[in-house]
């Protein structure tokens, strides 16, 4: 297996400090929008994102939530999937007439995000869904689905696997092209 290192270090913070200054611009005081996280990985990412936000006086309050897609993605039923293991919805607030931003760590086919926006009405129906990821592999997109904010794009192909690792889990920021150099 190859490994190409696409973003790690310092890069990889300034990335994110780019994200929030994109949210700043075009939200301002947040104060009709609401961040959620996908679980399980776009939650790092989610974090990551608020923690930064807060660090700004006039934003110390933006509303957050943390979705679970489990059994809103298309291929659950499948026989092939495996055992479930869902993770935990934790949302306060309803959306209804707000605008959200879903973040997630890859956008690749689209399903997630057309999972998250299903799981999402439970929650009321939003005025605006925005998504912002770090990594847009651009070129394998199933559905129709394109992000609003992007940390970084990357050109792959299906048998290549990006893979984003944080520090609060894998000890280090940072995002790796992995190819299969045996195809």
């Amino acid at each position: 297996m190859k490994q190409s290192i696409l973003l790690d270090g310092p890069k990889f913070q300034i990335t994110i400090q780019r994200l929030c200054h994109q949210l700043i611009e075009n939200h301002g005081d947040f104060s009709d929008t609401v961040i959620i996280g996908i679980q399980p990985r776009g939650i790092y990412l989610s974090r990551r994102i608020v923690e930064e936000l807060r660090q700004v006086p006039a934003l110390s309050d933006v509303p957050y939530g943390e979705l679970d897609i489990t059994f809103f993605r298309d291929d659950f039923r499948r026989p092939d999937s495996g055992p479930l293991v869902p993770n935990s919805t934790h949302m306060d607030f309803i959306v209804e007439g707000k605008k959200v931003i879903l973040m997630d760590d890859v956008l690749w086919t689209g399903r997630t995000i057309r999972a998250a926006m299903d799981a999402l009405q439970a929650f009321g129906r939003p005025a605006k869904i925005e998504l912002l990821v770090l990594v847009d592999r651009r070129f394998s997109r199933q559905l129709p689905i394109e992000p609003d904010y992007i940390g970084i794009q990357v050109d792959s192909i299906d048998s290549q696997k990006v893979s984003v690792s944080w520090a609060e889990v894998e000890k280090r920021d940072r995002i790796t092209l992995l190819t299969d150099i045996n195809n």
